[in-house]
């Protein structure tokens, strides 16, 4: 259709129409961007919004985006809840996006959803680059430094992450990697596999569907070494615990793609599209968590809309064996308990924590918990009267909700909420050590400046708030993710700010994990959100 003739189309049917790039009356029954406003939005949405609601918009963790549902509450009230956010956990973005930006949002949101294009082997092949050959990798560290106790820290603005020396505090490198990175995987130890060099490895799986491989032994020049996108948007990455292949999980396309581990080359693609747990095919069945199970030759991985956790056999890639588990919706996060044969993961928009079991392959319970569970990495710790616990906070709620994660020791508390303790406000994560006496806390959801900017820190023992510690005051930044130190002594948080910037915005705040006193700050950071300690992450440690 001519652009022109569209746009007066468009204003035939609006009322109040200020220009022919925006329809922006409530009752508009045909609401219309230019081709330039509806690019700019659709890669807002993808940035900011996709996560929640869906590519196609039909919503999962977020509610429904589409025409039929977003028509009905008009321009002026989709603007208000996009500027304010809402009580059931979505962000206010006013301090991200611009009124104008929110304006054409609004106005987006209201249209068809595009579909965006698949993705073949045959393009991810095109798209696997190698910057160093693993014939030239180093046979010992280069850097003379206690990697082991490196920090990755994702720096979310920027496509990068920072490599942290956790000894002395010093910003090693700034290794380029895919955009907005979801979260960093090693080969862990395995009780009944062996990865060489445990640890030296990193995968990132960035938002835009990039796998970027770290090697912790390089000069941080060279510690990028190889790349292959296999989707457009993606979230989860795992190594298998020979540390011989890594995968990719896709958002869209919807589909996980195995990897050789060594080279990066994308081996075989495996889609994610089919039927709920409602009987219905859902053609957008997102691969949210993947994870290497401790004591099988398997991952799990976890269908977002399907409400499905599949086992993944990975011993023989070309004759996979796959154990499709019927759990609840919307699956998004979890971790293991202590004995590595559980994994507990969030169906946060079922309002549960679910549980399956990688010995049996079987669905071991459902806990009810409050709204939106998100318990990120998660954190397990032993409670004086319910035993080995597990912990979630919430996107919806300011809570943290507490359950007993031990079937074989303590029964009766298995699988039972055991208790909960409330937070100032909806938080993304919690986690512990098991050194430490407390649990910690952010509370990153809340809309108020003072809230979102502190982490509290709670009693294991009494189960109570001991400390509220707000992080800082400056307008439009928030207090995000904890992670330990390798031997548990200290606790690092992130300041950072939620609007992009190419400029260093954001810095970790260390304290000391006894008496809770601040001991250092690492500056220069681009964006800080999320911090994998490498000791800790390859042996487990919650």
């Amino acid at each position: 259709m001519n652009k022109m003739k569209f746009c007066l189309s468009a204003v035939s049917l609006a009322v109040g129409i200020a220009t022919c790039g925006i329809s922006i009356n409530a009752a508009a029954a045909n609401p219309t961007l230019s081709e330039a406003d509806f690019e700019s939005s659709k890669m807002t949405y993808f940035q900011r919004c996709a996560g929640c609601h869906g590519t196609l918009r039909k919503g999962a963790t977020g509610k429904s985006l589409e025409p039929k549902n977003t028509l009905k509450l008009g321009q002026e009230r989709l603007e208000k809840i996009i500027s304010y956010g809402t009580e059931g956990g979505m962000n206010n973005f006013s301090d991200i996006m611009t009124p104008e930006e929110i304006t054409k949002m609004a106005t987006y949101i209201q249209m068809e959803p595009p579909i965006p294009p698949e993705m073949s082997l045959a393009l991810m092949k095109e798209r696997w680059h190698t910057f160093v050959e693993p014939k030239d990798y180093p046979t010992k560290p280069l850097h003379g430094r206690n990697w082991e106790n490196f920090f990755l820290v994702i720096e979310r603005d920027v496509g990068s992450v920072a490599v942290v020396d956790g000894d002395t505090k010093e910003v090693v490198a700034h290794v380029p990697t895919g955009y907005a990175v979801h979260v960093l995987k090693a080969a862990e130890h395995h009780k009944k596999l062996h990865a060489k060099d445990a640890g030296r490895f990193w995968y990132t799986q960035g938002r835009d569907g990039k796998l970027t491989k770290i090697d912790l032994w390089q000069t941080p020049d060279k510690m990028k070494v190889a790349e292959v996108q296999i989707a457009y948007d993606a979230r989860d990455v795992a190594v298998s615990g020979d540390g011989k292949y890594v995968v990719g999980g896709g958002y869209w396309p919807p589909h996980f793609v195995i990897a050789d581990a060594e080279t990066m080359e994308p081996l075989k693609v495996v889609s994610a599209r089919g039927v709920n747990v409602d009987g219905e095919y859902v053609n957008e069945s997102r691969v949210a968590a993947i994870y290497d199970t401790p004591n099988q030759s398997s991952w799990l991985v976890s269908m977002k809309e399907l409400g499905q956790m599949w086992q993944v056999h990975y011993d023989d890639i070309d004759n996979l064996k796959i154990t499709k588990m019927n759990t609840s919706k919307f699956l998004h996060d979890g971790f293991y308990d202590p004995t590595g044969r559980y994994f507990q993961i969030a169906a946060n928009a079922s309002n549960q924590m679910v549980v399956v079991d990688t010995e049996t392959e079987k669905l071991e319970a459902r806990i009810d918990v409050d709204k939106l569970p998100h318990p990120g990495p998660g954190a397990n710790w032993n409670d004086p009267k319910c035993g080995p616990v597990g912990g979630t906070t919430h996107l919806g709620v300011g809570k943290v909700t507490v359950w007993g994660n031990d079937p074989a020791g303590n029964k009766d508390a298995a699988w039972k909420v055991c208790y909960e303790v409330e937070t100032d406000g909806a938080g993304l994560f919690i986690r512990t050590h098991p050194k430490s006496d407390y649990f910690w806390a952010d509370q990153t959801k809340h809309p108020e400046p003072e809230v979102q900017q502190s982490i509290q820190v709670i009693s294991k023992e009494t189960r109570e708030i001991v400390k509220t510690i707000r992080l800082t005051e400056t307008p439009g930044y928030a207090a995000v993710h904890i992670e330990f130190n390798n031997d548990g002594s200290e606790v690092w948080t992130s300041v950072w700010n939620r609007k992009d910037s190419k400029e260093p915005n954001g810095e970790i705040i260390i304290f000391d994990a006894k008496t809770l006193e601040e001991k250092g700050r690492v500056k220069g950071l681009f964006g800080p959100t999320g911090k994998f300690n490498v000791h800790n992450r390859i042996n487990h440690v919650t």
